[in-house]
């Protein structure tokens, strides 16, 4: 039997490369004979690789026109756009596939950022890349997120301070935009209330802040942003007690593994679809619920627009740290 070859299109972050993989499993194990490729960016080729249930990972280059031939001689059945930009249109439009392309629902979203009226469905965007597939004879299996790691990924915390070797939490403190991110005093009052060390975790970004963090708590808290890769900060996620994170990549990540997740929500809001998928029970949403101004924007900004930052500023430090150290006692 001829395989079913689907090509699935996904550019974006790791979060959102991680909230394709229930996407991907379902594909492979429900659709007989389906052999699956997946096209992201270079940046994601460990992730993707190491996944199972992809067979081939293509990786964008720089002409993109002389790619998207070779990937036409694939001859592909399918194509499932979960990204749905200018991008994979020129994907869809040259490769001549049939195609299912998420809907990213932006008129609706336009409409709660802009006059905080929301008509978006009470729906996960995994469950939206769901809908995606309607024609495919598939169904959600609500086996939750993936992550595989490799074994030279994973860390040993017998090598990083020995105030950490027994129990710690992990707190993810950066995100792309400044206005998903609680400040640093802000972390470092949650950090002081707990009664667990931290590993502070991020990218290069984070890095000088970590260290700041991490120089004014000896003893409690760790700077790992930018030590190490994403596969080895998951790595971190995985063997965390709890996380603390913002409305980014690792907040998908630490769901995947199934920690406990308390996320913080500054100008974004789970109603976005983007809320921890399948979550622990132990999980937590923080917000600060009421704003007038609240969601200001659908992704981020250098900095709150009105001046106040009431949706980070009025975050309740001790509630935080109290239903942490509840969870952990």
């Amino acid at each position: 039997m001829h395989p079913i070859k689907i090509l699935i299109l996904r550019f974006s972050s790791i979060g959102d490369i991680v909230l394709t993989t229930p996407v991907v499993r379902v594909l492979k194990e429900q659709l007989e004979e389906a052999e699956i490729h997946y096209f992201s960016k270079p940046a994601y080729r460990e992730i993707l690789e190491a996944n199972p249930h992809i067979d081939k990972v293509h990786l964008l280059q720089e002409n993109l026109s002389e790619q998207l031939k070779k990937l036409d001689e694939e001859n592909f059945d399918f194509i499932i756009d979960l990204h749905n930009n200018i991008r994979t249109h020129q994907v869809k439009t040259r490769l001549k596939a049939p195609y299912f392309s998420v809907n990213k629902l932006n008129f609706k979203k336009w409409l709660l950022v802009n006059f905080k009226v929301n008509k978006l469905p009470d729906k996960h965007i995994v469950d939206r890349y769901f809908d995606t597939l309607d024609l495919l004879d598939v169904e959600p299996d609500k086996k939750g997120l993936e992550y595989f790691l490799r074994p030279e990924d994973e860390i040993d915390i017998k090598e990083l301070p020995e105030f950490l070797h027994e129990k710690y939490i992990g707190f993810a403190i950066g995100a792309k935009h400044e206005t998903k991110k609680l400040t640093q005093s802000k972390i470092e009052d949650i950090i002081s209330k707990l009664d667990h060390p931290v590993i502070l975790l991020g990218d290069k970004n984070d890095e000088e802040t970590g260290d700041l963090i991490a120089g004014n708590l000896p003893g409690k808290a760790y700077n790992a942003c930018g030590k190490f890769s994403i596969n080895q900060s998951a790595s971190l996620v995985k063997q965390s007690s709890l996380m603390i994170t913002h409305d980014t990549g690792l907040m998908h990540v630490a769901a995947a593994f199934n920690k406990i997740i308390l996320s913080v929500w500054g100008n974004t809001v789970p109603e976005f679809g983007m809320y921890p998928y399948l979550p622990h029970p132990g999980s937590k949403i923080f917000e600060v619920k009421g704003l007038k101004c609240r969601p200001c924007s659908k992704i981020g900004y250098k900095k709150c627009p009105r001046g106040h930052f009431k949706c980070i500023n009025d975050i309740d430090d001790y509630e935080l740290a109290k239903y942490a150290n509840s969870l952990l006692r």
